[in-house]
């Protein structure tokens, strides 16, 4: 040893003497305490959510009531129409030739008609004048009864021209509202969809020609499982009873692709009286607002249900260990030290909280913030150090 690392070593020694004897503390480690809580049951709301559709509570698919030529689209796709706008017309000469065939024939019967209640009219008055002679003696039997049956057969002629005037009414109304199916209006108000056909197409009551969507309100299709709807008749509401079980399910939240949530709350209008045995659930419409017209027919997206949920543990997710294919919790003992616990918790959806249904009892002390850091054994709990009087 050199002698100037003896002298470095004596300093040293000194050095530390000298501050004990002037009674100067040496820094000592902080060991400070895990945040932890204590498992308790509570009442939660869960999101509970499901795949949806929207769908125009009035879609209408517009189609043609005639066959025909299409001389005109009067409308584009996504635009707004209201109720009665026309959207197409057909070519409508055949419709107005046969409207004036109808109405030719109309005029035809009706003459025919003055000319048979003329006939009757001349009938009667010579039957009735042969009954007064034939009375008085003066004509015979065979004269009368001649009289009688040509009589009842200008009545029977009559009837005859009556029903063809009838017929003749109805070819004219018939021709007339053929004429008016060439002009295509729209039944409710609403969005058009898309329109495959072109001016100059051929068109029959087989094509369609657009679905006009009435989006002043919309309906989220989806599916809901059995047990959900069991477990909302459980609670005094008969499954049976739907107005009574619709009106007791709480308001839902529609979530666009994007994850954007749509800005009106919707209400569940409709519950299926079926079963799937496919799938175990049963098919509901939700109905949503829709004044600003953000919401279109065919959109998909993520309807969220809340649904209260009684006496069951939550913890906070930051007091989940993952190891392989086991969930940990770390549990504080009677002397202060964790120990792990294997547990199987139930995700509820809001990204920050599980429920526990196995590995824990109400009471039990658990590591939450910084619950990755702890080992086995480890002491996760120290006293708080008693403040020095001045």
């Amino acid at each position: 040893m050199t002698r100037n690392t003896i002298w470095q070593w004596t300093c040293i020694i000194m050095a530390l003497f000298f501050m004990n004897s002037c009674g100067v503390d040496m820094p000592k480690e902080k060991q400070s305490s895990y945040e932890t809580m204590t498992v308790k049951k509570s009442d939660i709301e869960v999101p509970v959510k499901f795949s949806a559709k929207m769908k125009g509570q009035a879609d209408v698919t517009i189609t043609p009531q005639v066959s025909g030529q299409l001389m005109k689209i009067y409308v584009t796709e996504g635009q707004q129409v209201r109720k009665g706008q026309t959207l197409f017309t057909i070519d409508s000469r055949n419709a107005q030739h046969e409207l004036e065939s109808a109405r030719a024939n109309l005029q035809a019967a009706n003459a025919n008609l003055q000319a048979a209640i003329s006939q009757a009219n001349s009938a009667k008055l010579e039957y009735e004048s042969n009954k007064n002679l034939f009375d008085k003696k003066i004509v015979s039997n065979y004269m009368l009864e001649s009289s009688l049956n040509t009589y009842k057969q200008a009545q029977a002629t009559v009837s005859q021209a009556r029903a063809s005037v009838s017929q003749a009414k109805a070819a004219v109304n018939y021709a007339r509202v053929n004429l008016g199916f060439c002009t295509i209006t729209s039944p409710v108000s609403g969005v058009i969809g898309e329109i495959p056909v072109h001016a100059g197409d051929q068109v029959t009551p087989m094509t369609e020609l657009t679905i006009v969507s009435g989006n002043r309100q919309m309906e989220a299709e989806f599916s809901v499982p059995e047990s959900i709807i069991e477990e909302m008749a459980q609670e005094g509401v008969s499954q049976s009873d739907k107005a009574k079980l619709i009106a007791q399910i709480p308001e839902v939240t529609f979530i666009m692709k994007n994850g954007t949530e749509y800005q009106h709350k919707g209400r569940v209008s409709s519950l299926t009286g079926m079963v799937n045995a496919t799938t175990g659930t049963l098919a509901c419409k939700a109905t949503f607002p829709n004044p600003e017209g953000q919401l279109f027919s065919g959109i998909q997206g993520t309807l969220v249900l809340p649904y209260s949920v009684q006496n069951v543990m939550v913890i906070p997710q930051a007091a989940l260990v993952r190891l392989q294919d086991k969930t940990l919790v770390y549990k504080v003992k009677a002397d202060s030290t964790a120990t792990a616990v294997a547990v199987v918790t139930t995700d509820i959806g809001n990204g920050k909280d599980v429920v526990v249904t196995e590995g824990l009892n109400v009471g039990d002390r658990i590591v939450t913030i910084g619950a990755g850091n702890v080992q086995e054994g480890q002491r996760v709990l120290f006293p708080a150090e008693p403040k020095k009087e001045k």
